[in-house]
């Protein structure tokens, strides 16, 4: 019997004779019927559509003389499934192979007897393929003679059958089982219709509208304009590095989609949609992969067995499993949970914090036995340790730093001059808090005002703003966001953001600071939950003309920074609105679907996502501090905002959030579905509701009540038919779902060195 588990599954939900963490010899585990991890190893021809069998040893004690699985064993005490695969490669056919070949395609439980109930077979199987181009010669082979007796091809479809009928000389796998769902992943991948695939990307890009951004140049100085495109060119870097952070394939796949995208129709979409996603992987799909590594770029490997004459080597696809890794390359593909864990508690508390630090990845000394051909004895006793992002990215830091210091030795603003000498050594050093602090200070020069944000207690945070006085340019750039860490979200990804000041947007947030105090006093919550004293953190509005690294998919239009709580606790945070990012989505996105839900109010203010920001505009029209005429356009906004984020899908945080705020005023009546399946707003009644919706929420926050937020949004963050109904009209007519910026500056800077 044969079931299938997911990727994600973790073994210690079952008392495992796990060889990982205890020695328990082979033949007692078959003997007792012990639950033990092992690995299966699938060699597959391209070419020939051909899987590569071996022929069991007659000294084996299960099935021997049957032609078998291409390679499998025990995973041993103090190895990882992944080491495990690579070293049953080497060991039984003299195969060398990097990880980078091995695709792992789902966790298998096998559970038989044989022998005449001697050899019992509970066995959790990680299945990975290795997809070659042509079959390995049969003389390049290096057989275990106590393993392997002879090795062969055949088509997988013909093995298939034979496993059908049951043929004698190989293992008798059932066909009918999950097991042989290897054959219908290969089928899927090979048959695919070209045109079908090309019709499926076309329709994926479409939910994004392309846009040029770019700003005004005219109040930058000539050596503004010089540290702009050292910058610039080490924003670049931090694209490289963010292709890395993602998986370890990920730069190749990316350089062979770039070199062959010119082949085909089918090419040249498959390498649109990476360049928007930064991966396989679609963001607006909950992560569903797009490519499979029948797509992936080819490697050559002419040491990968022993030489022969006129052969140059084995090449094989590069692979990316199709289930997103939750800690993308930050920890082994192979580690868990319980694992990361057992280990940390195993450090000194200062290697604890380390372990769970921003700014390192978390590798397999295993692991680095095997690439370095380095002796066992050199290992410590735990298989995972630390390296310093200073040291896993040393060669593309050490150009963005170089960079970044030409940069800040041309600028004459002190702060400025400051960020980028820091940033840059830090790059370095690995140790980010000076070069934190230095972006913090960027902005401490004169002007100020404020505008509003909900804390998670339940208060109004006081935001005020200090422009540099000598300087437009507003640059961003390092590891900060930790989205992509799905593991633990300790790791942070590289990311860069430039941007030109606008001071006359930036002053436009005057009128929420200067009455920031009234707005704490009456929020729609008990006064128990409302601070008597606001805290301060600056707040400034740019024009982006560049982004890189950790910007894919849908793009952010602002963003709080650092993301160290040292500094947010010394400092506090700092906002940057991205003004041009805002007003495209505004035209090309809210606007299309405002008419489409046929509300007037074409004029509309920009809306504000936060449903206690909806109560304060409100607020603030009522106390005549804004105009009566916004009360309208700012519930249609809202409302058209929530369809915007709600097709990112619910598994993304904004659309999440969006969908609980939708489902609650619609409940409420305060969203109304026409019979022509136009929505509108009913203004007698969303006042109340989002005040009650506000009120719920802020005394959720206040109370720290995890149950209650997690019924509330149980209840509410769900794909409703009203939802559906107007997701599939917004398809239909094809509203885009996000934008899909170019940066003119992109091509000034680098378009001089092609």
């Amino acid at each position: 019997m044969a079931l299938s588990i997911p990727l994600s599954f973790e073994f210690h939900h079952f008392k495992l004779h796990h060889v990982e963490s205890m020695q328990v010899e082979r033949g007692d585990v078959h003997r007792d019927g012990d639950y033990h991890r092992a690995v299966h190893v699938w060699i597959f021809a391209e070419s020939t559509q051909e899987l590569l069998v071996q022929l069991r040893a007659d000294c084996k004690d299960s099935w021997p003389g049957h032609w078998d699985i291409s390679s499998a064993g025990h995973i041993s005490a103090g190895d990882s499934s992944l080491v495990t695969a690579r070293r049953e490669l080497q060991e039984e056919l003299g195969i060398t192979l990097p990880k980078d070949a091995f695709e792992q395609l789902y966790v298998l439980l096998e559970e038989w007897v044989t022998n005449e109930g001697k050899f019992i077979n509970n066995e959790y199987c990680d299945v990975y393929l290795v997809t070659t181009i042509d079959p390995i010669p049969l003389e390049a082979f290096t057989l275990q003679e106590s393993e392997v007796s002879a090795v062969k091809y055949v088509h997988y479809e013909e093995y298939r059958s034979l496993l059908a009928k049951k043929d004698p000389q190989y293992v008798p796998y059932d066909v009918n089982s999950q097991y042989c769902q290897l054959f219908e992943i290969l089928s899927k991948r090979y048959k695919q219709n070209a045109e079908a695939r090309a019709t499926i990307l076309q329709k994926q890009l479409n939910r994004y509208a392309p846009i040029s951004l770019g700003a005004e140049y005219s109040g930058l100085s000539s050596a503004d304009k010089e540290v702009l495109a050292l910058v610039v060119k080490a924003a670049r870097i931090m694209d490289d590095i963010f292709f890395i952070q993602v998986w370890y394939s990920n730069p190749s796949l990316r350089d062979w989609l770039q070199q062959h995208a010119d082949e085909s129709r089918l090419n040249n979409l498959k390498q649109m949609y990476f360049a928007v996603n930064k991966s396989p992987w679609s963001c607006l799909d909950e992560n569903e992969a797009f490519l499979t590594s029948a797509d992936s770029a080819v490697k050559l490997l002419p040491e990968a067995t022993k030489p022969m004459v006129g052969w140059k080597g084995i090449e094989y696809r590069t692979a990316f499993p199709v289930v997103k890794p939750p800690g993308a390359s930050f920890y082994p593909p192979d580690m868990d949970k319980m694992e990361f864990e057992l280990w940390k508690k195993s450090l000194p508390e200062d290697k604890q914090k380390e372990a769970m630090g921003f700014f390192n990845v978390i590798k397999r000394q295993s692991e680095r036995i095997l690439d370095e051909s380095l002796s066992v004895a050199t290992r410590d006793t735990h298989d995972l340790y630390i390296v310093p992002y200073s040291q896993e990215y040393n060669a593309l830091l050490t150009k963005a730093s170089d960079l970044l210091h030409k940069a800040g030795d041309l600028t004459s603003c002190s702060s400025l001059k400051k960020l980028l000498h820091s940033k840059a050594d830090a790059f370095l050093s690995n140790e980010y808090y000076d070069s934190d602090i230095a972006w913090m200070e960027l902005l401490v020069y004169f002007t100020y005002s404020a505008c509003f944000d909900v804390l998670v207690h339940g208060s109004i945070r006081y935001l005020c703003y200090y422009l540099p006085k000598d300087s437009k340019l507003d640059i961003t750039i390092g590891p900060y966001e930790t989205y992509e860490d799905g593991l633990f979200g300790y790791k942070a990804t590289f990311e860069a953001f430039i941007g030109i000041r606008d001071d006359e947007a930036t002053s436009q947030l005057k009128l929420f600071g200067d009455h920031l105090q009234v707005l704490e006093r009456n929020l729609p919550v008990d006064d128990i939950y409302k601070s008597e004293d606001v805290s301060a953190a600056p707040i400034r509005v740019v024009q982006l003309i560049y982004n890189a690294g950790d910007v894919k998919g849908p793009q952010t239009v602002a963003f709080n920074l650092p993301n160290d709580e040292r500094i947010v606790n010394e400092r506090g945070s700092s906002m940057v609105m991205l003004k041009n990012v805002s007003e495209a989505k505004f035209k090309l996105i809210l606007l299309p679907i405002s008419h489409e839900l046929q509300d007037v109010h074409s004029a509309m203010e920009e809306a504000k996502a936060d449903i206690v920001g909806l109560w304060a505009l409100r607020f603030l029209v009522n106390k005549n501090l804004l105009p009566k005429t916004l009360l309208k356009s700012m519930y249609v906004s809202f409302l058209a905002g929530c369809f915007r984020s709600i097709r990112f899908g619910l598994e993304e945080a904004h659309g999440k959030g969006q969908a609980l705020q939708f489902n609650y005023l619609f409940e409420k009546g305060a969203f109304l579905l026409q019979p022509d399946g136009a929505f509108s707003v009913d203004f007698d009644k969303v006042e109340d509701a989002v005040e009650s919706l506000s009120r719920e929420i802020l005394t959720i926050q206040g109370r720290g009540d995890k149950c209650a937020a997690e019924a509330l949004l149980s209840k509410y963050c769900v794909l409703t038919q009203p939802l559906k109904s107007v997701l599939e009209k917004l398809s239909l007519i094809e509203v885009p779902v996000d934008i899909l910026p170019h940066f003119p500056i992109a091509d000034e800077v680098f378009g001089k060195e092609l």
